[in-house]
């Protein structure tokens, strides 16, 4: 059986660092999610990442992932950046680098992003092609380095190079959600109880990220001379219905 859900709340990267270290916790729960959420989801995952990214299928060039967590979606994409002659750098705490397997082209540089970059052998600004941050922004955003993070990233990026910050929680799409019929339904069904979700606008979610965070992302990737976009995900995902991606291209 999986651990219970608010096992995994309030993470932060010491707190991934604890689960990375805990062998009684499967890789799915090493990287904040009970096994329900992620067992046999990743592969429809792995294919929405790549629709939404077209630098991932081109020959050649630098792929970075922040934090990738130990599950099977690095390992997707490493082999990915081998069947394209890509090289891969991994940025996460040494203890999750240590759960995902070394390759020809892999680089793994440890510690917090974008304090790695120090590493000898990091990117340079302006010499990445694609950029897979995945279910992590919100930590990031927790944590209070979210304009750091994001203008760190950016710079990375060569002409035409991509960044994919998926799988971003958003509150106020949850809430729109479960204030629906289709919402409702979803809550009588995990519940089963005939009962209405509780849903409350308009008052303050600290530490969470909503409609105005999301959008003020998109804004200041424009303002830098980024172009951005907010994506839905693909219906399969076990989250879609609150969860969206944004991508950030260089032109």
């Amino acid at each position: 059986m999986s651990n219970a859900p608010h096992r995994f709340d309030d993470l932060d990267f010491e707190g991934f660092r604890r689960l990375a270290g805990d062998p009684s916790l499967s890789r799915h729960e090493k990287v904040g999610f009970p096994d329900e959420y992620r067992e046999g989801r990743e592969a429809a995952i792995f294919r929405d990442v790549v629709a939404k990214m077209p630098s991932l299928g081109r020959q050649g060039g630098t792929v970075l992932e922040i934090g990738p967590g130990c599950s099977d979606l690095p390992r997707m994409l490493a082999r990915r950046c081998q069947d394209h002659a890509q090289s891969l750098v991994l940025v996460d705490s040494p203890e999750m680098l240590a759960l995902l397997p070394d390759g020809p082209g892999i680089s793994k540089l440890p510690g917090r992003f974008p304090e790695a970059l120090l590493t000898p052998g990091a990117p340079s600004p302006g010499s990445v092609d694609a950029i897979v941050v995945y279910s992590v922004v919100q930590y990031v955003f927790a944590e209070g380095n979210l304009w750091q993070f994001l203008d760190a990233a950016m710079a990375l990026l060569t002409e035409g190079g991509e960044m994919l910050l998926g799988d971003i929680p958003n509150i106020a799409m949850r809430k729109r959600f479960f204030a629906s019929a289709a919402g409702e339904e979803s809550h009588r069904r995990y519940t089963g109880r005939d009962e209405k979700p509780v849903v409350g606008f308009n008052r303050l979610e600290p530490g969470h990220m909503d409609d105005s965070v999301v959008l003020s992302v998109l804004m200041r990737a424009r303002a830098q001379g980024f172009h951005a976009w907010v994506l839905p995900q693909a219906p399969d995902l076990p989250m879609a219905n609150r969860r969206e991606d944004l991508l950030i291209r260089r032109p």
